[in-house]
């Protein structure tokens, strides 16, 4: 593990931001740190970026008690963007470099590798406020990775950005990823999760509710649904077998009927085909997966509603 968030609590006031918070990110994946707004990520990320310190528990960095020498091996985009407006972008771009340990000739050598890359080499005279959001962001994610850093942490690392330069920016990440790096992903976007991410937590109300591999999360929440299609079928009234499923849908057109069934308690999908074979022809059967977006609303939803009855019992 490149990174293990221990038992960590983080109190403002009166108010407990992070409540024995334990995560463990794998080194050289893309980690996906979700939850709803005032849940908490932001708070652990400034914590990591040693913005601020932990109340209780304790954070490993590459098996070492993280300490203020590994901010040279972490790079931060933060959700708040932190470019000088009034600055030449070519200027700041080497100053932070510098502020990360690169020297003048290796810094400027990285920042045209980068400009180019991103075809914008033309930019490095212009202050920021003479960029739109969009055009500040891809400034920001370079100054973010430049140093070329162990750990990079994006929060919302496409805020801003049309779909042609999000996608040049989710390609950037992956090929970062694919060199060694170890990503910590926070976003409300949910498509880009699935896309993005190896291994997902999810904080709400500063308590982790849900964390581990994206694939073995999204095999628990199944929940026994499948989509099947029928062709020449004699009688629709046929199809409702109520001792096997409950028909959550059915369309019917012409000679075709799409179903999505819920399997009846201790029912296999291979009992339900068995019983359709006489009544129709299967041309395809589809087990549906929840998504990581309806897997977040409703594992928040449950949180929630247990969280309340605790906080009026």
């Amino acid at each position: 593990m490149l990174l293990e968030i221990k038992n960590v609590v983080k109190d403002y006031a009166s108010h407990r931001a992070l409540d024995h918070v334990s995560l463990s990110i794998p080194q050289g994946k893309i980690f996906g740190l979700l939850g709803p707004n005032g849940a908490g990520k932001t708070s652990l990320i400034r914590i990591i970026n040693q913005i601020t310190g932990p109340d209780g528990g304790e954070i490993i960095f590459d098996g070492e008690p993280l300490a203020p020498q590994h901010i040279a091996r972490i790079g931060y985009l933060p959700e708040e963007r932190g470019l000088y407006k009034k600055m030449k972008i070519g200027e700041q771009m080497l100053y932070l470099a510098q502020l990360k340990g690169l020297s003048k000739n290796e810094a400027t050598k990285r920042i045209n590798h980068w400009f180019v890359k991103l075809d914008i080499l033309s930019w490095l005279d212009k202050k920021v406020e003479d960029l739109s959001k969009g055009m500040q962001q891809k400034v920001q994610f370079i100054a973010t990775v430049l140093h070329e850093p162990d750990l990079i942490i994006l929060d919302e690392p496409f805020s801003g950005f049309d779909p042609v330069n999000a996608n040049l920016i989710k390609d950037e990440i992956l090929e970062l990823n694919r060199k060694g790096a170890t990503i910590i992903f926070s976003t409300h976007r949910m498509e880009s999760v699935e896309e993005l991410c190896d291994h997902i937590a999810l904080i709400n109300r500063s308590q982790k509710i849900l964390d581990g591999n994206i694939r073995d999360i999204k095999d628990k929440y199944k929940n026994q649904t499948y989509k099947i299609e029928l062709h020449s079928v004699t009688d629709e009234k046929s199809i409702y077998i109520e001792n096997l499923y409950t028909i959550k849908s059915l369309e019917n057109i012409e000679k075709k009927i799409n179903i999505t069934i819920k399997l009846n308690k201790d029912i296999s999908i291979n009992q339900v085909l068995s019983a359709l074979i006489p009544l129709a022809e299967i041309h395809q059967v589809l087990e549906i997966v929840p998504s990581i977006n309806d897997i977040f609303i409703e594992q928040v939803t449950l949180s929630n509603s247990a969280k309340n009855e605790i906080d009026h019992a």
